[in-house]
């Protein structure tokens, strides 16, 4: 595996999280969402193929992926006063070690954000759930910016940092993630994620965070911003 002081001879100045598969384990409450929504109209559950899309996808993508296109036309109508997310998020789960590993690049001054292609409130509602606060500076989602594999977040936030995306690590768990970071320059690392290639390729963030030692010493990652 590429040494991490070869993939950033400039220094880290910051990470970038997807969220579902990386900040949370959201895969049980999503499926339990799609399926409910399917039952609703009386279709049979997902098949593993539109529960792989359903899992990278926007919420809406998804719903227009697995139903009929007769039935697009009542799917605000339905998530909206029938089949309701906020009643799978106690199915939610954070991501083993994720909270201690993101305190711990906070306390050593690298800068953190997320890249999601879920909106705007439905990430809030993963804040307010899990009670972690709002240290993602910027947050970018599906309400901001076309979603992955749009290369666009990852280029809004490395233009908000005032950085190279060559000193950025985007985390993701998904070849959208991938072509998100890729596409704008920044260095990849596959989490937890089989058969998916990055420059980095870790289990969890104990891994990752061992990997990421040698440069949180070497002080390379302090060095100011152009903005």
């Amino acid at each position: 595996m590429t040494q991490v002081s070869e993939l950033f001879p400039h220094g880290l100045f910051g990470i970038i999280y997807d969220c579902d598969g990386v900040m949370i384990n959201s895969r049980n409450a999503n499926s339990l969402f799609y399926n409910r929504v399917l039952a609703y109209f009386g279709l049979p559950p997902m098949t593993e193929a539109q529960e792989h899309y359903s899992f990278m996808a926007t919420g809406m993508q998804a719903l227009q992926h697995i139903l009929p296109e007769a039935l697009h036309s009542q799917i605000l109508d339905v998530v909206k006063n029938k089949v309701r997310y906020r009643d799978v998020v106690p199915y939610l789960e954070l991501m083993p070690r994720f909270r201690e590993f993101f305190e711990r690049m906070q306390a050593a001054g690298l800068h953190q954000a997320m890249c999601t292609n879920r909106t705007s409130a439905g990430f809030e509602e993963i804040l307010r759930f899990f009670h972690f606060p709002h240290a993602f500076d910027p947050v970018m989602t599906s309400s901001e910016a076309s979603p992955k594999p749009s290369p666009l977040g990852t280029e809004k936030i490395c233009r908000y940092w005032g950085v190279d995306g060559s000193r950025i690590l985007f985390v993701g768990d998904s070849s959208y993630d991938r072509e998100a970071a890729y596409g704008a320059g920044v260095r990849f690392a596959a989490f937890n994620a089989r058969g998916l290639a990055g420059d980095l390729m870790v289990s969890g963030y104990s891994e990752l965070g061992d990997l990421l030692t040698p440069l949180l010493s070497s002080q390379a990652f302090r060095l100011e911003s152009k903005r």
